[in-house]
């Protein structure tokens, strides 16, 4: 690891790359929010550390994180799952995981792309923080208790308010680098100009509005 000021968080090189690259910069690519999606449900109880080490296997399990392709797993998909010393082996979490998808499928039916839907919790822009320390970032807010909610009355699971929050901070919806960090600013820019993970996928459909 460099000595560039980072988040105290960071505990391998791994982290580093995820830190300086992915976590923070706000995000508009459907496929990689089904990806903090799913990664963020199997992280509940255990640390991002796990779930980061897995990622690549959970990459090739849950085929490049198409929801249309996890939509179609069936019981014998799922027992393949957990038996892949891979990922993590949890029931509970790979059924979530394939209702998610179906889920956010008809999500991107109502809104044309689930990047519309879930920026409405934060007004469509990033929330910029300004914490000093790691212990001064909430575990949950106003926003992810809505987004929780919402997400909920739409039939996802494994979406309680601590797990949007920290999907939140993943895809830049908040920017919770601390002040200190080289980071910070960095996502500020890529805020404030409306830069960052833009690739879409998938044919264009027309955005129907908020509900």
């Amino acid at each position: 690891m460099t000595d560039r000021p980072r988040c105290a968080w960071i505990k391998d090189e791994l982290m580093v790359r995820y830190h300086d690259k992915e976590w923070g910069v706000p995000l508009h690519n459907d496929r990689k929010h089904f990806e903090f999606m799913v990664l963020d449900a199997f992280q509940a109880g255990l640390s991002w550390k796990t779930v980061l080490d897995k990622r690549a296997n959970f990459r090739s399990a849950f085929c490049r994180f198409d929801p249309e392709k996890v939509a179609r797993f069936d019981r014998r998909r799922v027992q393949r799952l957990l038996g892949n010393p891979g990922i993590i082996r949890n029931r509970q979490k790979i059924e979530s995981a394939i209702k998610n998808a179906r889920a956010f499928m008809t999500v991107q039916e109502v809104f044309g792309k689930f990047d519309h839907y879930i920026w409405q919790f934060t007004g469509g822009r990033t929330i910029v923080n300004a914490w000093q320390s790691l212990k001064q970032l909430p575990a949950r807010t106003a926003e992810s208790d809505a987004m929780s909610k919402d997400l909920k009355a739409r039939g996802f699971s494994f979406v309680g308010s601590t797990i949007c929050y920290a999907y939140m901070q993943a895809a830049g919806m908040v920017n919770d680098h601390v002040v200190h960090c080289f980071r910070y600013k960095e996502v500020c820019r890529l805020a404030r100009d409306g830069s960052g993970e833009t690739q879409s996928y998938g044919k264009k459909q027309r955005v129907r509005g908020l509900r």
